[in-house]
């Protein structure tokens, strides 16, 4: 049986690897499929693919677009989740900030540098007409528990996350969401290694097929609400809004989505340049 080593992070967004893993689904075909969590979302993950330690991320669109024109040897080989992340812009319970307007020249809180939080800072100035290079300040808190440490310990004033995971902790008084800030895009894609695909292709494939069939019934799951609202600690309600705003995608993302992404990349100047479709994807 092969061994395959994919990673993700350990949100609502990803149950459905975790029920097709559950089911066995991928030992049926000889496939060992391991799931890593990365707590440290996009930016540990790139890192993971680059070090061969994961050959399958699941992964944010703008943080493996940046990456793989960056350097690192992956394609993009399927959207994942085709509608936008919601990110919640996020200050400490206790912080004298009520908009977003207050955070000018404050402080963001990032998990890494080319991480999705670090990105979608940039955007969140851009969409409030800040200077790119004046009004942004960082400080790298690693993950969801270091952003909390870092906002209540006025480290950080502000960090941005996606508005469901973090939900509990607005409900318990630990953050406040201000805002709202939606990525301008499909948020999730499936990123593997190159050398991988090479020698891969039919598994790739396969577990391709395997996640395609039960995301694209995945909302009519029996009580996979109530299941999701159990599992990630989350109000009920909080989950049904979720999954009325999500969908699913089984589609190679487009030529014209990567071209906005990166056209919007490199307006931020996040990256030095705006490269060929088949230079960022991989059609199996």
């Amino acid at each position: 049986m092969k061994q395959i080593n994919i990673g993700g992070v350990p949100e609502h967004f990803n149950l459905s690897w975790y029920l097709t893993l559950k089911d066995g689904e991928y030992k049926k075909e000889n496939i060992n499929l391991r799931w890593h969590d990365y707590y440290g979302g996009t930016g540990a993950m790139c890192k993971a693919l680059r070090a061969k330690e994961i050959d399958i991320a699941v992964i944010l669109t703008e943080g493996i677009v940046k990456d793989i024109i960056d350097g690192n040897p992956s394609k993009i080989v399927q959207t994942f989740v085709q509608t936008p992340l919601i990110w919640g812009v996020h200050v400490a319970y206790n912080s004298s900030y009520k908009t977003i307007k207050d955070l000018q020249c404050k402080k963001a809180a990032i998990s890494r540098y080319g991480s999705g939080s670090h990105l979608m800072a940039y955007i969140n100035a851009q969409n409030n007409n800040w200077d790119l290079d004046k009004d942004l300040n960082f400080e790298v808190i690693k993950n969801l528990d270091g952003a909390v440490e870092g906002l209540t310990n006025q480290k950080a004033d502000y960090f941005l996350w996606e508005k469901f995971t973090t939900k509990p902790l607005v409900d318990n008084n630990t953050f406040r969401r201000i805002g709202n800030c939606p990525s301008p895009w499909p948020c999730f894609v499936i990123a593997v290694r190159e050398d991988f695909i090479k020698s891969n292709k039919e598994d790739i494939k396969t577990i391709l097929k395997i996640i395609n069939s039960t995301t694209k019934e995945f909302k009519n799951i029996p009580s996979i609400d109530k299941t999701i609202a159990n599992r990630y600690e989350q109000k009920l309600e909080d989950v049904q809004e979720w999954l009325s705003l999500t969908e699913w995608s089984q589609e190679l993302i487009s030529k014209k989505t990567l071209n906005n992404v990166q056209k919007e990349l490199f307006a931020l100047n996040i990256i030095p340049e705006i490269v060929d479709y088949k230079k960022l994807t991989h059609k199996l």
